[in-house]
């Protein structure tokens, strides 16, 4: 069985790909200090758990935007599941179709699986809109690579900067304000946070298309993909598994170049 590990800034989660289709999927807080061995009491609990502790892990690909997370994910590997890992972004490890950025860049791994899991599932020309601790906008050409983007602050980032950087306001959960008018302080911020975003989404998408020149497929993902469609039709489909689905093609396309 296929282990994809996806590391972000703020979580990290751990799907089973059997071929097919994830068996299961779990996230965990990312914390640099997380050792091989509590990776995998964790993990291995949990696959219990849910009826998977026969499940025998032979092959491991990992995308991370964290550095210092990637070695004790090497160590589990190669202590538990006796392999090396496919690493993303790494010279060893070969990409379906290379990017198209300024020379010397390197496009952060989880937007090349992006990049790879969308035009899998959807063909080229397709914007992918990614809810994390920034909220990315990758886009993908007719052919596959990825050519670029743009970066923002994340939803939970925005919130948590409002909270401690304006005394008076309070920490509040984002959702969708049944009235754009809010009339007390945690309506306020629930509106402005919501359409706010729904306007950056919609405004930057915009751009891209018109800039790009040929019509494209927006795509939505990452934890708040659901909420903000919603509110408009910001998206032309939800894939709430496609970072996972870009690093099983990037795996498959690794071995059949073997």
């Amino acid at each position: 069985m296929l282990l994809c590990i996806d590391t972000g800034n703020t979580n990290t989660v751990f799907s089973i790909w059997d071929g097919a289709g994830f068996l299961g999927t779990w996230r965990a807080s990312t914390e640099h200090q997380r050792t091989a061995d509590q990776y995998y009491v964790w993990l291995s609990t949990l696959m219990a758990a849910q009826g998977l502790g026969d499940v025998v892990i032979d092959e491991v690909v990992i995308s991370s935007t964290v550095p210092r997370v990637v070695f004790n994910l090497r160590v589990l590997c190669d202590r538990y599941f006796g392999c090396r890992p496919l690493v993303v972004g790494k010279p060893e490890c070969r990409l379906p179709v290379p990017p198209r950025v300024d020379e010397g860049v390197r496009p952060g791994p989880d937007r090349l699986a992006n990049a790879a899991g969308a035009f899998d599932r959807h063909g080229g020309d397709v914007v992918v809109v990614d809810f994390g601790t920034a909220t990315n906008f990758d886009v993908v050409a007719a052919d596959g690579a990825y050519v670029g983007g743009v970066i923002s602050p994340g939803v939970n980032l925005s919130l948590e900067a409002l909270a401690a950087g304006a005394a008076a306001l309070p920490h509040v959960d984002i959702t969708q304000p049944e009235k754009v008018i809010g009339t007390n302080t945690v309506e306020c911020i629930q509106s402005g946070v919501f359409w706010g975003y729904t306007g950056l989404i919609e405004g930057i998408t915009a751009r891209i298309k018109a800039e790009y020149g040929a019509p494209m497929k927006v795509i939505g993902t990452g934890g708040l993909a659901p909420l903000f469609a919603q509110g408009d039709a910001l998206f032309d489909v939800i894939e709430a598994d496609l970072t996972m689905h870009g690093l099983t093609v990037i795996h498959r396309f690794n071995k059949e170049i073997q």
